[in-house]
């Protein structure tokens, strides 16, 4: 099934996967008609970005700009694992993956399998593998018949821990917590006292 999906993410098609956190339907983030698919399978709005998941910190830089100095301690320290960072995004960021925005996220899930296919064909997009509006996608065959067999992918529930990624926004010179997941703010401030978020005087 493996050789399969690949198969399919490398002709441009969609493919749902497992992270850490819930299973993600994916697509090549730098192929248009990939990324098109998976909006219209999803029935997600356009005007909704997309993350961009990648492998290393060298892919994160490679899409961002003006990174903020404690970027490579934190993806040392967190990842790969259940966090989403945003960051500016470059001309490198295709108007279809963020929607034309200044800034884009970036996704580096754990799942030794998916983590292996980002490797190879990414970067990925990887949404929650669920029909926009409804519950993210944590049970692999519901989530077959939710697209109507209409897509291969990876079953392995039992590696998913059904609660999503924190979102962390260090696109401006203050930081913020935009969803508050699997990584808390004390997880983040225990490693990296420095950060500086939104609101706070240190």
């Amino acid at each position: 099934m493996i050789d399969k999906v690949a198969r399919q993410l490398e002709a441009g098609g969609a493919v749902v996967l497992p992270t850490e956190t819930v299973y993600g339907l994916f697509g090549q983030a730098l192929n248009e008609k990939a990324v098109q698919l998976v909006y219209q399978l999803k029935h997600r709005p356009l005007d909704k970005a997309m993350n961009l998941n990648v492998a290393t910190l060298e892919d994160i830089i490679a899409f961002s700009k003006q990174q903020p100095t404690c970027l490579a301690k934190l993806f040392q320290l967190f990842l790969p694992g259940p966090l989403t960072i945003i960051l500016q995004a470059n001309e490198q960021v295709p108007h279809w993956v963020n929607s034309g925005k200044d800034t884009v996220g970036f996704r580096v899930p754990s799942h030794p399998i998916t983590l292996d296919l980002i490797k190879r064909f990414g970067p990925l997009i990887g949404p929650s593998a669920n029909l926009s509006g409804q519950m993210s996608g944590v049970l692999f065959d519901q989530i077959m018949q939710d697209f109507h067999g209409k897509v291969l992918g990876i079953k392995d529930d039992a590696f998913l821990t059904g609660q999503d990624s924190t979102i962390l926004d260090l696109s401006g010179e203050e930081f913020q917590i935009l969803r508050q997941g699997a990584i808390t703010r004390d997880d983040l401030l225990a490693q990296l006292p420095e950060l500086k978020f939104k609101g706070e005087n240190t």
